[in-house]
């Protein structure tokens, strides 16, 4: 075989096998190194967030045999189950075999111990009875090195001629759930203390436990990929438009909504799907915001599909489907699949609760969430939330009739005609705030006023308008020319946050009277009242925010003067285009907070829409020129500089400002440790991503702490630095 091999060598290359032994290992040496930039190493690194800069080693070592007959062998051993966490050796090993004969899966491999064997159903020999003495030895020394590493070990060995041979450990890669219960174990072991056991935890891993997940052990048939926007698993029918949504799921049926991108409008129906699918868009796009929010599965820019809502078809890989077929879409994979999978439904169990119970001791900063209705809250307060960091009001408006009162509001003539649907949504506004204080009893509420505008609001296709026009009875060409006259061609940067209320200064009256009037109801159905804590989002002069406050402050005297009750209250500003960032000093002279909104952050500071990236983002990151997506993790030298800027001006100005940051990057681990290297008072982020962050800001306080006691760089910086210019 070996002659053989080297007249193809020979053949393929035009030259001899090399017999100098130093040019054999600078060979071998190159071609570990060349690995590097195989498609699979970089395929590994862009899943594990791996810099590609980091590099790899190579570690040279004496060769043993395991094919040396029937008293030798080779295998791979745990020192506690992978899958479950349970303590008791694990593993696989191979009798007249080389370690790759292991991994290959040309042979079938036999378990290392006797409840290994009979647990698989195995009739094969384990090594345990097979070769008592190696397995007794193996064991001693599995023991001693997990006892000197502290953490489960991952192990190769080979048994030459009866000979056992330690070829290499390392700790080894687990389940989250396995990560637990090692975690968990090793501290009432004394093995390891508290705080450690928090940073064995990676928080990204958690959404395996908070969502429902597919069965590793089915078949996938792929018809499409798209983003990973929103972790977990549903299956359903294929519905293409909000009201189908809701019509399904009031009878009983279970439906994915696919869009080719939502908008505020279609809230109702992604709020009554199991599941959102989107062709366009990123993510930080409207669907994969709401979706993560809700705690539904969303994959979005599924670019390789194309949804034909005319004929009401999905085309996807090899197949086109109909309205009503169903499908299965793994938001933690990017993934949509042809029919119903079987599903593994979430458990958090008691290590969960005494890992998170570690974490919240450790933490310094509070974790708000961002929530727009009562079940968002309630889901939010189970994870163990401890405010609401962010409310966008404008999601309230979308729901039932509630759209065409909004509406009447927007196409009124005059303000006259303003204030008489805005009084009819006063109600719904005040309704929905009660119900939130009531959730968040006793912790603070950050209510955002009305942002986005106001065309979102307004119907689009002509099919649209008609309805509309026959609902309000109003002329449909009258109604085109006001949808028209409302248009925006950037609308971003348009005529929305503070630039709404300094133009429509009654939509801020009716907000903050409903905002007023909630708190009063809630104190007294509670009994603990809330600290009602109102965001004028948009703000880039300190002009606007005085104009905005003064009828805020106005509203709030008024209610309380009927109430005849004292409402303990904040006005602030989000933190989201850099002139605002830049002039935090003089803004803080009127913001009572500053709430950094880093999604539209990054996108001013960028100049990259967060919609249209996912176009060529992955390319930038593909050719080295940024590693990671500055919309999902935060880009600390630019975007990070304009917080940092803000946070120290603001505080200089009023030195009790509480900071806080509400977008996506809220729940991003990396992004939290910055957040924690800059003394922001809190966190705020979707529902289920709130262990997520809890879990993250307890690490940032641990590792600070160590990188100060050992003069070491801290995570966040040695993690990476992804925008180096």
């Amino acid at each position: 075989m070996v002659s053989l091999y080297k007249s193809i060598i020979e053949e393929e290359l035009g030259e001899e096998f090399p017999q100098d032994p130093e040019v054999q290992l600078w060979g071998a040496v190159g071609a570990v190194f060349s690995s590097w930039m195989s498609a699979r190493a970089v395929t590994y690194r862009h899943l594990h967030n791996i810099p590609e800069g980091w590099g790899t080693a190579i570690n040279i070592q004496a060769m043993v045999f395991g094919n040396h007959g029937n008293s030798s062998a080779t295998g791979v051993a745990f020192t506690r189950n992978p899958s479950t966490g349970d303590k008791s050796l694990y593993g696989e090993f191979l009798v007249n075999a080389q370690g790759e004969d292991v991994v290959a899966g040309i042979r079938t491999p036999q378990s290392i111990t006797e409840e290994g064997r009979i647990s698989s159903g195995s009739e094969r020999p384990s090594m345990e009875k097979l070769m008592p003495d190696a397995f007794k030895e193996l064991s001693r020394i599995c023991a001693e090195l997990e006892e000197h590493y502290r953490d489960m070990q991952d192990i190769e060995f080979t048994i030459e001629r009866g000979k056992l041979w330690m070829l290499q450990t390392r700790a080894g890669k687990r389940s989250t759930r396995a990560a637990m219960k090692i975690a968990v174990d090793m501290v009432d072991e004394k093995v390891i203390t508290e705080e450690e056991a928090v940073l064995r935890i990676e928080p990204s891993s958690l959404d395996q436990l908070l969502h429902p997940t597919i069965d590793p052990r089915v078949s996938r048939e792929v018809i499409g990929t798209g983003l990973p926007a929103s972790p977990g698993a549903a299956t359903g029918e294929i519905v293409f438009t909000a009201e189908e949504a809701v019509t399904a799921s009031e009878e009983g049926r279970k439906v994915i909504l696919l869009r080719v991108e939502t908008s505020p409008e279609d809230i109702h129906g992604m709020h009554a799907a199991e599941g959102i699918l989107t062709t366009r868009g990123g993510m930080t796009s409207h669907a994969a915001v709401v979706a993560r929010g809700m705690g539904i599965p969303c994959v979005v820019g599924a670019g390789s599909m194309r949804i034909d809502a005319r004929n009401e078809r999905l085309i996807g890989v090899g197949v086109t489907l109909k309205k009503g077929d169903v499908i299965t879409i793994d938001g933690s994979a990017g993934q949509v699949l042809k029919g119903d999978v079987q599903m593994i439904q979430p458990e958090l169990s008691g290590d969960f609760g005494r890992i998170m119970q570690w974490a919240d001791r450790a933490r310094r900063m509070t974790v708000r969430t961002n929530a727009d209705t009562p079940a968002d809250a309630r889901a939010a307060r189970s994870f163990g939330a401890e405010g609401i960091g962010l409310c966008r009001t404008e999601h309230m408006f979308f729901e039932g009739d509630r759209i065409h009162l909004m509406r009447e509001m927007i196409l009124a003539e005059d303000e006259t005609g303003r204030r008489a649907a805005l009084d009819s949504l006063l109600p719904v506004q005040r309704h929905y705030f009660t119900s939130l204080f009531n959730v968040m009893h006793g912790l603070p509420v950050t209510i955002r006023l009305l942002d986005p505008p106001l065309h979102e609001f307004l119907p689009k296709t002509d099919e649209e308008i008609a309805d509309v026009s026959a609902a309000m009875g109003m002329d449909a060409a009258a109604l085109r020319q006001r949808v028209d006259a409302l248009h925006e061609f950037n609308p971003m940067l348009g005529h929305r946050g503070c630039r709404l209320a300094i133009s429509y200064p009654e939509i801020v009256e009716m907000q903050a009277r409903a905002i007023f009037e909630a708190a009063v109801a809630a104190a007294h159905e509670t009994g603990a009242a809330v600290v009602p804590e109102i965001m004028v989002p948009l703000v880039g002069l300190r002009s606007e925010l005085d104009y905005v406050k003064e009828r805020i402050d106005t509203i709030a005297g008024d209610v309380m003067a009927e109430a005849g009750m004292r409402i303990d209250y904040l006005v602030g500003t989000m933190i989201e285009l850099p002139r605002a960032a830049l002039r935090a000093h003089i803004i803080a002279e009127a913001a009572e907070f500053f709430s950094f909104g880093t999604n539209d952050l990054t996108q001013t500071t960028f100049g990259i829409s967060r919609d249209d990236a996912s176009a060529f983002i992955p390319t930038y990151q593909r050719k080295g020129i940024i590693e990671h997506d500055p919309f999902i993790s935060l880009d600390f030298d630019g975007v990070g500089e304009l917080i940092r800027i803000a946070a120290e001006r603001g505080r200089r100005t009023r030195n009790d400002m509480k900071l806080g940051i509400c977008g996506e990057h809220g729940g991003d681990p990396v992004s939290i440790h910055f957040c924690e290297e800059i003394g922001l008072d809190y966190v705020s982020c979707s529902p289920f991503r709130v262990p997520i962050a809890r879990l993250a800001a307890a690490q940032a306080v641990i590792t600070n702490d160590i990188a100060a006691n050992t003069g070491a760089r801290s995570r966040t910086g040695l993690a990476r630095t992804p925008y180096p210019s």
